[in-house]
Formats: C-alpha cells, structure tokens, sequence
C-alpha cells in the first residue's frame, strides 16, 4: 500500500466509516423478510459508504485546525501536511459526486436525499455550527450519525412499505440515543485536548461529575429503547436476550464510570461503546435472518427478494 494511498484511506475515517456501514447493511437486511435484492444492496452499500467517507473528509478539512491542537487528531494528514486543504476538498467532492451518481441512477432517489440530508448534517451543520456552538452539539448533531440504518432500508424498500419508516426510525432511534454515552465517556478522557481547542464539549463546560450522570442516564434510556425492536415485532427472543446482556453490560460500565479505578476508564466505556453497537446489530441481523433459516424445514433456502 503505497504512502499516498494510505493518506487519502486516513482521510475517510476508515473506522469510523467501517461502523456505519456496518449498520447500514444491517438495515439491509432487516428491510425485507429473505435476502435483499443484489444490485440495490451493493450498490446501496457503496453508495452509503462514499457518502460517509466524503463526510468524513470534509470533516477533516474543516476541523483541520481544531485537529492540530489536539493530540488525539494532531496526526490527521491535512494537519500533518501530507494532504493539502484543495485536494481534500477535492477528493471528498468527488467521494460525494460518485455517492450521489450511484444512488439516483442505480437505487433510489429516496436512499440519495436521505444519505445527501446525513453527510450535510454531518460534515456541515455540526462540523462547522454545533459542535462550536453547544454543549448538547454530540445530542443534536447525533442524528445525523444515526441515520445509515435508514439509509440502508431506504435502498431496498423505497421506504414505500407500510411500516418502513417507523421500523427504520427505530433503528435510527438506537443509534441516537447511543451517541452521547459513546461519545461523551471519550470526551472525558480527551476533555485537556477539547478544552485546548475551545470546543465545548459537555466535560469542558460542565465538569466530568455531571457528564458521568449524563452517560449513566442516557446509558439507563438506551436499554430501554433496545428492547422497542422486539416490542414491535421486529425482533424475536434471541434479539431480546442479546440486547439485556449487552445492555447490563453498559450500565455496568457506566455504572463503575461514576467512581472509576483510574483515568483510562473512560476510554475502557467508549471501546466498550463501539463493541457494544456492533454485537447488537449484529443481534438484530442474526435474529431476522439466520435464526430464521435455521428454523426452517432441511433443504428450505431464504430466496432475494425481487
């Protein structure tokens, strides 16, 4: 892999975007009751993922100069000088441009405004307002990072279904209200760096007892509403299970939060945070898809839905 590849892979947030397809695939997944039909989940797929790549990018760009005082992002290669501002520019337009193509002519018109609303959301609206304007920036800003499941639905459905809105939106939901305890146990343990920056993350302007109750409660409010896919009938049993487990093991976390062994206990709940939304939708795919195929009679395979 040559140097300038990985300069520009750097610049997409390769782990960040990696996540958020991730959900978006399960969205997929969850749309249809077999297998979702190929091309529009490929190319759905690869939509969503340029789409939050050119976000991530442009991200990079304008926070370029919050990054380089920051430890954690002082290594980023716009700061580092090993992408210039224009070429970033650049590439994440055509991220987009290619994003956008994709999922008009080969989706859906639907999938590409929804995903246009969420890297605008995203890379603009927080980037440049919220998260310099508001402690709450990660509360309000969230919804933005929220929307992939939907995005993923969308591509497969239209969102012309009956209760596809309101199931996606349910994902959707998950995701939001995941955001905050996530992203605030990290804001913790980086509060020198923000407050350096002047950005008024919740810990900066609030103090670190009050956001520890903050994740506490937010942590309290997510369980709750990991269990609405099974209240509505998204979900069966094994989903359930999956979901309490993880969830106890998130109020655990958040719990010791609240007095914790050491500094680094911060950062041990926002790993946990990012393991924690891979298991359970994973939980979810498991539970719409295999658990039923296992279920069914020996020789009796889902079939895509045309």
């Amino acid at each position: 892999m040559s140097a300038t590849f990985r300069q520009y892979w750097a610049l997409t947030k390769p782990r960040v975007v990696a996540l958020i397809v991730f959900t978006a695939l399960v969205g997929m997944f969850l749309a249809v009751p077999g297998l979702p039909p190929l091309k529009q989940s490929v190319i759905g797929f690869l939509g969503i993922w340029l789409a939050a790549s050119s976000a991530a990018a442009i991200n990079q760009l304008l926070d370029s100069r919050i990054d380089a005082k920051m430890a954690r992002t002082s290594w980023r290669p716009i700061v580092m000088g090993q992408i210039s501002p224009a070429r970033a520019l650049a590439f994440a337009l055509l991220l987009g441009t290619a994003s956008m193509l994709l999922l008009v002519l080969f989706v859906n018109t639907v999938t590409a405004a929804l995903t246009f609303a969420s890297l605008i959301g995203y890379a603009v609206v927080y980037t440049v307002f919220l998260k310099r304007a508001t402690p709450q920036n990660i509360v309000i800003g969230g919804i933005a990072g929220a929307a992939p499941p939907l995005l993923g639905w969308s591509a497969v459905t239209g969102m012309q279904g009956e209760w596809d809105w309101a199931h996606a939106l349910l994902l959707v939901l998950i995701i939001f209200v995941w955001t905050p305890p996530h992203f605030w146990a990290l804001a913790i343990f980086r509060r020198d760096d923000y407050a350096r920056a002047l950005v008024p993350m919740l810990p900066v302007t609030h103090g670190v007892a009050y956001t520890r109750w903050q994740i506490l409660i937010y942590t309290v409010l997510l369980v709750a509403v990991t269990v609405l896919p099974w209240a509505a009938g998204m979900s069966g049993l094994f989903y359930l299970g999956g979901a309490l487990v993880l969830g106890l093991g998130f109020l655990i976390h958040a719990w010791k939060l609240m007095d914790p062994p050491d500094e680094l206990y911060a950062m041990k709940v926002f790993n946990y945070s990012i393991v924690y939304l891979m298991a359970l939708f994973a939980f979810l795919l498991l539970d719409h898809w295999l658990m039923p195929w296992l279920a069914a009679p020996s020789g009796l395979a889902l079939q895509p839905v045309a």
